[in-house]
């Protein structure tokens, strides 16, 4: 069995969820050839290397200046062009903005179906089961391809990448794929987003409701983030009220993440919000509303004002972080 596994950058480094793709398709096959495929402007053999140090076979690498930033147009192209070559039985890439993008484009071209935000993957004899979350999270399903291709978007953050091991070796190979007949061009990229962790792949992620009632009120859930190395959110009302930019809304029309720690801050707990974050491994609430839904969902609670218990929280974790 042959498994391509699709790689995604930012700013010349390598996404985390890359290395769990790699590990996904270890779980679908652990005897399978994984083909790593890089695609990008510059240089990617280091980057190449990199995936087989995680446990990739081989990379191919695709160069080209129409690739310099994510288009449609051509990145399908260019993996279309290595799908031709390596004729592969199954290809697994994260569930980001770009792979939700990029995957059902690629299984159109292939009439093939697609298995989309798998949570998790199991073994049933030499079949694999694919766990994805259905109805906002609020039950899971189980999938089995019993024909044809397996193509599947693994969710960040939740199958854990192989531990990396410099002494593991693999070719890496550039392809030429002549990227052409593109009607999009991205002529500058100016992100919003917060600097620091990515908060999709953040292990720790504190986030702001209205709550906070201000965009000043946003700074101390910053400075408790950097304490613990976690990213910043925040829920669809803050980001209404115009607390923050919507590149940090989590929730159904938002980012979904499942990081191993949640601090929800004044965030009451809607439906919307909690289908993008109810799978985190520990959810601690912070609200002042004792009845507020927020804590139907959360492993631990604290009933208090948000702008007392927040700094007090912080102090104490310096000292012990």
């Amino acid at each position: 069995m042959k498994l391509l596994v699709i790689g995604e950058a930012r700013d010349g480094e390598l996404r985390n969820v890359t290395f769990e793709a790699v590990a996904a398709a270890k779980r679908i096959d652990s005897d399978a050839e994984i083909v790593g495929v890089l695609c990008g402007s510059n240089d990617l053999s280091e980057a190449g290397q990199e995936v087989i140090y995680h446990g990739a076979d081989r990379v191919v690498t695709v160069t080209h200046d129409n690739l310099k930033a994510y288009t449609s147009e051509g990145y399908s192209q260019a993996v279309m062009a290595v799908i031709e070559d390596e004729s592969p039985d199954g290809i697994v890439m994260g569930h980001t903005a770009i792979g939700k993008d990029l995957t059902p484009k690629l299984a159109a071209k292939l009439e093939t179906g697609l298995i989309s935000d798998t949570t998790d993957i199991e073994n049933d004899g030499d079949k694999a089961v694919f766990i994805r979350p259905i109805y906002s999270g609020k039950a899971f399903e189980k999938k089995v391809i019993t024909s044809g291709l397996t193509f599947v978007t693994i969710r960040p953050n939740n199958i854990p990448a192989l531990e990396r091991d410099d002494s593991l070796s693999g070719e890496v190979t550039a392809k030429e794929v002549d990227i052409k007949d593109i009607k999009t061009v991205i002529k500058d990229v100016i992100r919003k987003a917060s600097e620091g962790v990515d908060l999709s792949e953040a292990n720790v992620i504190i986030a702001g409701g209205r709550g906070v009632k201000s965009a000043e009120g946003f700074e101390p859930l910053h400075e408790l983030a950097d304490v613990l190395g976690g990213a910043v959110g925040a829920s669809r009302g803050a980001c209404d009220a115009e607390y923050c930019d919507y590149s940090l809304q989590i929730g159904q029309t938002g980012k979904v993440v499942t990081p191993d720690l949640y601090i929800a801050v004044g965030i009451s707990g809607a439906i919307q919000h909690l289908a993008g974050m109810s799978n985190s491994k520990v959810i601690v609430a912070i609200n002042k509303d004792p009845e507020a839904n927020i804590f139907n969902v959360a492993d631990y609670g604290i009933v208090g004002d948000v702008f007392e218990v927040i700094p007090k929280l912080t102090d104490e974790l310096k000292q012990t972080v």
